[in-house]
């Protein structure tokens, strides 16, 4: 790190309101830069690889949050646009060409996004597109019908999917997004339905002892195989703040005694996020699983945006648990910004905050939008509280949607809405793959010729073939199960094709297996 990045990190004033904007621009700005679904080519709402289509759903949140504190416009044009694009077919947040990475979880970051647009008044959409509210009731009315009772008693598995590595698992973040969606929802609506399945979701968490009420910490998950007996014992930020959230929320709808209930329920999840703070005075966000030994993968490295999000939101419906969240907030935001001395502009931020201003090498967007939502926490004080449609909110609902998407308890209906598959189909289907993998070989191989070589043109092609970069991925996918059991012929060429279009080796293995 040079004298110029370390004279580059920015010095927040967490008092000064001007200071958290500027700050948190900047940083937009290079959350941004990482996004290219705005870019010709580009899909609007997805990042490029190897993120996931979760952690864009994760962004366009932040871009909500980002408006909401700043009242800076400039994002929300591709906020919407990206919003939007990912529906659906059936407006729901289920697009089928994510079917082969989409989890209950990544769906609800997404819902999780449109109920802060509904509740914050972000700008509604033209009339004849979904609605934010609308999308938001979706993804809960979709998720409602995944319920699982066979197995644990209840909860929701990770995947949606039976081919997707986690399907067998039921994980607290995919219980966390669903509760905190159903809690939100019954505020927002005023519809006990919602509110029901808050209840049934907290006390599944309870009774799996996912949620230990002695220590409040929120375990990562159990598998079937073991009734969800086995639990994996890890913490992760983002599970204690969506569940926070969510109960704060559900303090808001309740009354009398169950409005108590809900607040002792608030405060011992807050007193459950202390592991969450270290430093000399243990008050700098850290995420505990991974950080401390430099295992936080790509999705971890997001994960303290969700908990500094969902802890300053808390304040505004349980206003009693400002004074404990906001110095948390202070000393983060503080510690983070010092640390934003990377890259090429000297003012990319990295994972670690308890640094004492040093950057720790990493860049990235979970890393930009950690730091810029602890920021922009800061100002929790200066903005509106959260609307619902009797206090001035404008979104549109539909209590019905999502409920026509065929696909949302059976994993293979989602093809049924497709037109028949004729043999013409099965038959042009397997020439243009045939043709795409001989046209991406060809094309590599006469890159890779040397026509001053001494061997046979014969020789130089087995040679690039057996050495490119890659060149097991097309293997598989010519030797991949194209009688694998119980799988459509349709979903066969949508996992070929996939495989053409991904650097992703998780992905190649997934489809392969």
């Amino acid at each position: 790190m040079t004298v110029a990045q370390v004279a580059r990190a920015y010095t927040l004033d967490p008092d000064s309101g001007d200071s958290i904007k500027k700050i948190a621009s900047s940083m937009a700005d290079d959350m941004m830069s990482f996004y290219t679904g705005n870019e010709p080519g580009g899909t609007p709402g997805l990042l490029p690889q190897p993120y996931y289509w979760w952690e864009a759903g994760a962004m366009m949140g932040a871009l909500v949050d980002y408006w909401y504190y700043t009242g800076d416009t400039k994002w929300n044009d591709i906020t919407q646009q990206g919003l939007l694009f990912q529906v659906g077919p059936n407006n729901d947040y289920m697009p089928p060409n994510q079917t082969l990475t989409e989890g209950n979880d990544d769906q609800g970051f997404w819902g999780m996004a449109v109920m802060s647009a509904a509740e914050y008044n972000f700008d509604n959409p033209p009339a004849d597109k979904p609605q934010w509210l609308a999308l938001a009731q979706a993804v809960f009315n979709t998720q409602a019908a995944r319920w699982d009772t066979e197995h644990c008693n209840g909860g929701l598995r990770w995947q949606i999917f039976t081919w997707n590595n986690g399907f067998d698992y039921k994980n607290s973040i995919s219980q966390a997004c669903f509760f905190n969606i159903a809690a939100r929802l019954a505020l927002y609506t005023n519809n006990q339905s919602y509110a029901d399945w808050a209840v049934r979701t907290w006390d599944w968490m309870v009774d799996s002892k996912l949620l230990n009420l002695e220590s409040w910490y929120i375990y990562d998950g159990g598998d079937i195989d073991d009734n969800c007996t086995k639990l994996t014992p890890y913490q992760w930020s983002y599970n204690a703040g969506g569940f926070l959230l969510g109960a704060a929320a559900m303090y808001n709808y309740t009354t009398g005694d169950t409005r108590e209930m809900w607040r002792e329920r608030v405060d011992g999840l807050l007193n459950g996020t202390k592991v969450f703070f270290t430093g000399n005075d243990s008050d700098i966000m850290t995420e505990v699983a991974c950080e401390p030994v430099d295992l936080c993968d790509l999705d971890q490295q997001s994960f303290k945006a969700y908990l500094s999000r969902w802890m300053a939101a808390t304040t505004k419906w349980a206003p009693w648990t400002f004074d404990r969240i906001k110095p948390l907030l202070r000393s983060s935001a503080v510690a983070a910004a010092a640390q934003c001395t990377g890259g090429d502009n000297g003012k990319m931020c990295g994972l670690k905050w308890t640094t004492d201003g040093k950057w720790d090498g990493s860049t990235g967007v979970g890393q930009q939008m950690a730091a810029m939502e602890v920021v922009l926490a800061n100002m929790i004080q200066e903005v509106t509280a959260p609307v619902t449609n009797s206090t001035g909110g404008t979104s549109q609902g539909d209590p019905s949607a999502g409920g026509s998407d065929v696909g949302r308890t059976d994993p293979f209906s989602i093809l049924d809405e497709m037109d028949p598959i004729t043999t013409a189909d099965k038959v042009g289907a397997y020439i243009v793959t045939v043709v795409l993998i001989l046209s991406l070989l060809a094309g590599m191989i006469f890159m890779l010729l040397d026509e001053t070589s001494d061997k046979t043109m014969r020789e130089q092609f087995a040679g690039v073939i057996f050495a490119a970069p890659g060149h097991e991925i097309v293997d598989r996918v010519m030797v991949m199960k194209c009688v694998k059991p119980g799988v459509p012929d349709e979903l066969h060429r949508m996992m070929i094709l996939e495989v053409l279009t991904t650097q992703d080796e998780e992905v190649v293995q997934a489809l392969a297996s």
